[in-house]
């Protein structure tokens, strides 16, 4: 059974008092699960221990450590270590009934329900979640491309460019330059980019004070902006130039075998290149046929599919509506996603559908700024219902308190994803 929109946000339908296992007859229903990040990951946990069993939950996850791209800045700015950052999957079906295969999925065939592995194996689904993250588009930023990415990397996958894009940072010489060239909306963690030149200006301003920092940038305005460039005129006065489309900032191109990026013509030599490109949703999205140009369109009620049935699309990868491309978000999603197979599966209870985000940067050490909303889900998409940000000018203890509180929620979801 197809849960429609209306039964979904209307909970105690006539349309959800059969489970949907029963009605399909061939035992326990399997869901299987595409990426095992702050979606996948807690959209697997929560299936297999709220089901008890009645459901068939598998996670496929190429990596056997997941590096988390939320925090991932904290180690570039030396406050974090990989190793804080880095988690496994142990705890999941030694604690829950559920199955972790690491592979990757190189096809989905959905006319059969089945999603074949790069070993060859096929798995058969009644519903297939798709997590997926984020690829980049080829060609949206001249002169790169994923072969430049060792000498220009993007380190917005974290992990092995996360490490390498800290190193070349601590090999700057001294009065060297640091290049950013920042995304296009939409794109993973608005204010990802902007957060991690606060933490690399606090490296630079300890290891290499006069050090400069150039971000071009497409965009007009950016997340939390105004609360960046008080923390950047406050903590690193003088160091950090960011250009906008109204000086070139869109008309970029960069040379990694020369090492120079030109802004609207001009030519500059530059230490390190940190070339974020615009981005689209993971390739498997693309290879499963949800995606509608770069992104996956969904119901808000469930994260289903508007292209195809019997399949979700959580996080980074979908086009849901107002919420932010965050792990907070991939998380909220899950649990909503969740519930609702909850209900189709076996029958259980279900209550109107909620979502909500927070997004927090750090400045400096123990000064952490935040953005957020509540949503809910209407006929056309995810709705905003109203939201709160950090203000220009709040105290040291403020700050400290909002970092602390950020720990806290790091601490939080790790443990909701990985049990």
């Amino acid at each position: 059974m197809k849960l429609n929109r209306r039964a979904f946000i209307g909970a105690g339908s006539a349309a959800m008092s059969a489970p949907y296992v029963l009605a399909q007859g061939a035992g326990r229903p399997k869901v299987v699960v595409v990426g095992g990040g702050a979606g996948g990951a807690t959209a697997a946990r929560y299936l297999a221990q709220d089901s008890e069993g009645a459901i068939e939950v598998t996670l496929i996850e190429p990596s056997r450590t997941y590096f988390s791209c939320f925090f991932s800045n904290l180690y570039l700015g030396g406050f974090k270590s990989l190793e804080e950052i880095g988690h496994t999957y142990g705890t999941l079906p030694a604690s829950f009934d559920m199955n972790v295969v690491h592979d990757w999925v190189v096809d989905v065939d959905h006319a059969v329900k089945t999603v074949t592995l790069g070993s060859g194996a096929r798995l058969h689904y009644d519903k297939l979640i798709l997590s997926p993250g984020i690829d980049f588009v080829d060609g949206s930023v001249d002169g790169w491309d994923l072969g430049a990415q060792n000498r220009m990397p993007h380190a917005y996958k974290a992990g092995s460019q996360t490490e390498l894009l800290k190193a070349q940072i601590a090999a700057m010489p001294q009065g060297g330059v640091y290049a950013m060239v920042s995304p296009p909306n939409p794109y993973r963690c608005p204010p990802g980019p902007y957060e991690r030149v606060s933490m690399v200006a606090h490296v630079l301003k300890k290891t290499n004070p006069t050090a400069k920092i150039i971000i071009a940038d497409p965009k007009p305005t950016f997340s939390k902006m105004a609360l960046f460039e008080e923390g950047w005129a406050t903590h690193y006065p003088g160091m950090i130039d960011w250009v906008g489309p109204d000086f070139g900032g869109d008309i970029v191109s960069v040379d990694p075998d020369t090492m120079t990026l030109s802004v609207d013509g001009d030519v500059l030599s530059v230490d390190v290149c940190n070339v974020i490109p615009a981005m689209k949703a993971g390739h498997i999205a693309e290879v499963a046929g949800v995606t509608q140009g770069n992104w996956a369109p969904v119901h808000a009620g469930d994260m289903s599919s508007k292209l195809v049935p019997d399949i979700h699309v959580l996080g980074d990868a979908s086009q849901q509506g107002d919420m932010p491309k965050s792990a907070f978000s991939a998380n909220s999603q899950a649990k909503v996603c969740a519930a609702a197979l909850l209900s189709t599966l076996t029958g259980a209870p279900l209550l109107t559908p909620g979502y909500s985000n927070t997004c927090w940067s750090l400045i400096t050490q123990n000064n952490s700024v935040k953005v957020g909303a509540t949503y809910k889900a209407t006929e056309d998409k995810i709705a905003r219902v109203d939201g709160f940000i950090s203000q220009v000018g709040e105290s040291d203890a403020v700050r400290e308190r909002t970092y602390l509180e950020a720990e806290s929620w790091y601490l939080g979801i790790t443990s909701d994803m990985f049990g």
